[in-house]
């Protein structure tokens, strides 16, 4: 494993969620696959950053976990990941895939952008204006 200069590293942690119109595998790997690709494209992040990513869905959702989707990706196979089922609460959001990444990153933490797509803009709109480089 190749040593990194730590200077300027630390673990951080990016959060990031979607919705999906129905409880299916096409939906979900779609909706898990757009979330990933805005984390990498908005992230100076690489498989080999990451310590470990969990994934919650809610309980409406049971078609396929998130982690085999994301398993996929280039080098995500080297990453721990884990799936696990969203605390219910009266009148959350449904149809609702998160999660949370801890990672080594070497930028500031208000230049992390933080991925809240489709139904889960509203989630987190604090963080809407974290990015310049926000879609």
């Amino acid at each position: 494993m190749q040593q990194r200069d730590t200077g300027d590293w630390r673990v951080c942690a990016i959060r990031g969620a979607t919705t999906v119109p129905e409880n299916s595998v096409a939906a979900i790997s779609e909706a898990v696959t757009d979330l990933l690709n805005a984390l990498e494209e908005y992230n100076p992040l690489t498989a080999e950053d990451m310590i470990s990513v969990t994934f919650s869905v809610t309980s409406d959702l049971d078609a396929i976990f998130p982690a085999a989707i994301a398993r996929q990706r280039p080098d995500w196979d080297t990453v721990p990941l884990l799936d696990v089922q969203h605390m219910r609460v009266a009148g959350s959001l449904p149809m609702c895939i998160r999660f949370l990444i801890h990672a080594y990153m070497s930028i500031p933490k208000a230049d992390i952008y933080h991925p809240y797509l489709r139904g889960a803009s509203g989630l987190r709109p604090d963080w809407a204006s974290v990015s310049a480089h926000a879609p």
